[in-house]
This record gives structure tokens, C-alpha cells and sequence, in this order.
């Protein structure tokens, strides 16, 4: 498991989340730990390399 750190697009808090690299492209939804919304998170790992990383807020 990776930590990986990025804003959270509703409150703009620092956030940290777990990746796992061995399961390539990824897409799901995650609460925010700071203000509890819904934040699409689509990482992209390659041979265990994060190749991109981003987050999408959701329409509340």
C-alpha cells in the first residue's frame, strides 16, 4: 500500500488515502476523512507506479 496525499475538492483539506499499486486502474467512490462528501478517486498504476492520480467531486 502507497499513501498518496491530494486536496479534497470541497474543502480543500489536505487528504491522505492508501493506494494499492497492484490493481492497475482503479475508479471509486470515497468519503472525504475531513468533511465526509463523496470524491470520485481514479489512480492509474503501472508495474506498481503510480502513473496519474485524480479526484472528481461528485454532485451533492
Amino acid at each position: 500500500m502507497n499513501e498518496h496525499f491530494f486536496q479534497c475538492p470541497y474543502c480543500w483539506e489536505r487528504v491522505s488515502m492508501l493506494l494499492d499499486p497492484s490493481s492497475g486502474e482503479q475508479s471509486y467512490v470515497e468519503d472525504c476523512e475531513v468533511c465526509c462528501n463523496p470524491i470520485q478517486v481514479s489512480p492509474h498504476f503501472r508495474e506498481g507506479e503510480l502513473l496519474s492520480f485524480e479526484v472528481r467531486a461528485l454532485g451533492r
